[in-house]
């Protein structure tokens, strides 16, 4: 059984929703968080919270343009909700908050995790938001490819390395916490969060297309045997 052709990107749609997602999903809670914490004084758990505004507008702006949830929105909010939780709990000290740092990715590895045990993993949607452009021919073909078990492990592999990592960094990140002095923290955790997302970025990319090889080869050569066959009969 051949997978379906992908189906030619829609060079407009993908740039609106590209500046949408990144739009309401990455610059405005950023700016408003700074905005409201350095500039106006609000608390760090008011600021995250009206921060979180954004991707529930996301999510209802691409339910209203194509209509169905965003889950990329969805998970952007979760996480600034986790966010929130989290800073509210405990002590306010400058190494609690790197330890409440560590713990939201740690979370969010958990979240992953815990999403292989779900019909479809997380890795699933977000990779239908980042590799697609949105419209109903190419989420249709992603949803499709659900069907081919290489697709699958695919998906599953991958959700379960960022779990993974995610993990492991969270619980480096609290040990040198402890270890480490706050100063030296401070600059180290930024560091180790981008790095560990970009490591992980490149690894998704070249495992993604690796895969997507050895599904084609696989591919090539059932049909020269089935071509083989048919010619011998």
């Amino acid at each position: 059984m051949s997978t379906p052709a992908r189906p030619a990107p829609s060079g407009g749609s993908s740039a609106i929703g590209w500046v949408l997602t990144i739009g309401l999903n990455v610059v405005a809670p950023i700016l408003t968080y700074n905005t409201l914490t350095e500039d106006h004084g609000w608390s760090e758990f008011s600021a995250l919270l009206l921060s979180g505004a954004w991707p529930v507008l996301d999510s209802a702006v691409m339910a209203a343009w194509r209509r169905k949830i965003d889950e990329f929105a969805m998970v952007t909010l979760v996480f600034l909700v986790i966010t929130a939780v989290v800073s509210l709990v405990g002590p306010h000290t400058a190494r609690a908050l790197l330890v409440k740092d560590s713990a939201v990715t740690g979370l969010f590895g958990l979240l992953c995790l815990g999403t292989l045990l779900a019909p479809r993993p997380l890795m699933f949607y977000f990779g239908r938001k980042f590799a697609t452009d949105g419209t109903a021919a190419s989420t249709a073909w992603w949803n499709g490819m659900w069907e081919y078990e290489g697709f699958r492990s695919t998906m599953r592999t991958m959700t379960l390395v960022w779990g993974v990592a995610y993990v492991a960094e969270a619980l480096v990140r609290v040990a040198l916490a402890y270890v480490l002095p706050t100063r030296t923290m401070v600059t180290l955790s930024p560091v180790m969060i981008y790095s560990v997302l970009g490591v992980l970025g490149v690894w998704t990319a070249w495992f993604g297309k690796r895969r997507a090889a050895e599904g084609a080869r696989r591919q090539a050569e059932a049909e020269a045997a089935a071509a083989s066959g048919a010619a011998t009969a």
